[in-house]
């Protein structure tokens, strides 16, 4: 059970962190027009909106909570504090991740069983999408009955996953938690360690910087409306016209 324990909890963590570093930067190098989602909107755009929508708003609040609670355990902590504040942070929590998993299972769906997007999908695309959904399901059991998941997060997972980092893992609270809670941290290294491999390398070369950088004025130079009317075009007039 020990030897069990330390591949799950300390050879794990160190080879998904390996592989997706080394992965990563191998992609980005020599694969580097797979660094991306390879969207298949222009096969099916509907449901892709739905599940794409719900899920990404859905994981981005649910992953910074995580990470807060990582980074700022004593701030999270001391907000918790305050049983308002808690009651808050938890409703968010659950609220966003059944946000997510209502976009994953509606883009799981969407590419089982649309004919299009099976053709265009590979192994890794299922498994990876099922893996998540699987991942946001134990999150989700582990918000309802186990309550104040932010604040035990901030005072015993925090400082199992700093022990990772300092290269002095201590794994003994992990151990004292739930069965299904261990299988909620298994499951986030394993999505660490395929990470290179799935499409969801996208998130790494999002153009973030767009949102920061000075608006941009499009100015029609023409006159529209005789562009409009003209008669010079011979057959079809443009759709963008």
């Amino acid at each position: 059970m020990k030897m069990v324990n330390s591949m799950f909890f300390i050879n794990l963590p160190y080879v998904a962190i390996c592989v997706f570093f080394l992965g990563v930067i191998y992609k980005y190098r020599n694969l580097e027009f797979q660094y991306s989602s390879l969207s298949s909107q222009f096969l099916e755009n509907r449901k892709l909106f739905l599940g794409t929508l719900l899920f990404h708003i859905g994981i981005l609040i649910v992953l910074m909570i995580h990470v807060i609670a990582f980074l700022f355990p004593n701030l999270l902590l001391l907000w918790n504090s305050n049983i308002i504040r808690l009651m808050i942070v938890e409703g968010i929590g659950i609220v966003f991740g059944l946000s997510a998993f209502f976009g994953m299972v509606n883009l799981l769906r969407r590419r089982i069983f649309d004919d299009r997007i099976k053709v265009v999908s590979n192994k890794m695309d299922f498994f990876i999408e099922a893996l998540l959904l699987i991942q946001i399901i134990l999150g989700i059991w582990i918000a309802i009955y186990y309550r104040w998941g932010s604040s035990w997060f901030a005072s015993g997972l925090s400082p199992y996953l700093w022990s990772i980092v300092m290269l002095k893992p201590n794994v003994d609270v992990v151990l004292a938690l739930p069965i299904i809670i261990q299988f909620h941290i298994i499951g986030a290294f394993l999505i660490i360690l395929i990470f290179p491999f799935t499409r969801l390398v996208h998130i790494l070369v999002a153009p973030f910087h767009y949102i920061f950088r000075p608006y941009q004025q499009v100015i029609w130079n023409w006159n529209k409306k005789n562009i409009n009317n003209s008669t010079i075009w011979s057959y079809t007039r443009p759709y963008n016209n």
